[in-house]
């Protein structure tokens, strides 16, 4: 009995799409310090993009990255007794081309979603927009500063400008205000005795 269409894909190259224009919309990077995980997750990756019509390139190995330090064991004397320490960062590159934002979108989220463990990815992601973005971006930008104006009236303070205004009239009106500047010395305040055990 012949296996169905979906199993045997598994045992098999991911397919391609081919793109239309040409025109880069994402690209990911996935990193690594095992190869096998690597592989795994890039395959997967790849299929899940051919199931969701996007045409990809990759995965395309890039440089590795490698570091190294060393560390001594000891110190003082035992300087000479040092450790040496190298770490290796594989890298591979998977690129979307003509391909729709919200489905670029979906596809990153469902990969961050079922991500192997041992591998980070970065992605870049492009936009394009229409000839007349600017004249719709202005239209966007008033409408959200009409929404706005009675957020941004009171920015910085915590009560309205009716109820300060009452507050500072009352202040004004105070005695202590009323109070000519040479009686001032009945205002001044008795000093405060502090006991000391």
């Amino acid at each position: 009995m012949p296996l169905p269409k979906s199993v045997t894909a598994v045992y098999l190259r991911p397919l391609r799409r081919k793109p239309t224009h040409g025109l880069p919309v994402c690209n990911l990077q996935m990193r690594s310090y095992s190869v096998r995980n690597l592989e795994f997750f890039a395959d997967f990756a790849m299929r899940a993009a051919y199931y969701l019509h996007l045409p990809a390139r990759g995965p395309v190995p890039l440089p590795r990255i490698t570091e190294r330090w060393t560390v001594p064991r000891s110190n003082f004397i035992f300087k000479k007794s040092q450790e040496n320490f190298e770490r290796k960062t594989l890298r591979r590159l998977i690129q979307i081309q003509d391909g729709h934002p919200e489905v670029v979108k979906a596809w990153l989220g469902y990969i961050e979603r079922r991500c192997f463990y041992g591998v980070g990815m970065k992605a870049n992601i492009w936009e394009h927009e229409a000839l007349g973005v600017a004249a719709s971006m202005d239209e966007v930008g008033e409408r959200i500063d009409k929404e706005m104006e009675d957020e941004w009236r009171n920015f910085g303070t915590r009560k309205s400008v009716a109820e300060s205004k009452e507050a500072m009239e009352k202040l004004i009106g105070d005695e202590r205000f009323a109070v000519p500047i040479g009686d001032m010395e009945a205002y001044k305040r008795e000093p405060i005795e502090i006991k000391r055990r």
